[in-house]
């Protein structure tokens, strides 16, 4: 799982660990690591998008991570674990570019790269709440 998109993913999951660890620019972030990092311009953008949309809803993707995840404060999550989430709930909920089963299997093999042993089964567990979600309310809110 080498694709485009999935660096894309990969360079925006990075962005967000940074921005959530010391609080730097969304954008200025993104640049920095797209220096580093050479995506094609659609790649690029996609990667652009996904850190503005989360950076954006972050407060209320945190809400369904709670909603999801009621035994884990959000605060107590382990940082990366938070944004594979953020960003996976983001995709599915308003993103809407990929299947959900996509954006779920991408967001198992982030927790799988970056995340500890635990991260996949707690990554995948959550988002099969959250995609369970999605077919009982309006897809194009996702309950936002």
């Amino acid at each position: 799982m080498t694709g485009g998109r999935h660096k894309a993913r990969t360079l925006a999951l990075q962005a967000l660990y940074e921005i959530d660890m010391v609080g730097h620019d969304p954008e200025a972030t993104v640049d920095h690591l797209l220096e580093e990092e050479r995506l094609t311009e659609e790649n690029a953008a996609f990667a652009r998008d996904l850190v503005r949309g989360v950076t954006r809803y972050r407060d209320k993707l945190d809400v369904h991570i709670h909603r999801f995840a009621p035994v884990w404060p959000v605060e107590q999550i382990a940082v990366i674990d938070r944004n594979i989430l953020r960003l996976a709930i983001f995709e599915i909920l308003l993103d809407n570019r990929v299947p959900v089963k996509v954006a779920i299997n991408e967001a198992v093999e982030l927790a799988k790269e970056f995340g500890s042993d635990n991260s996949p089964r707690f990554i995948n567990g959550v988002l099969g709440a959250v995609s369970a979600l999605t077919k009982n309310e309006n897809p194009d809110t996702g309950g936002l």
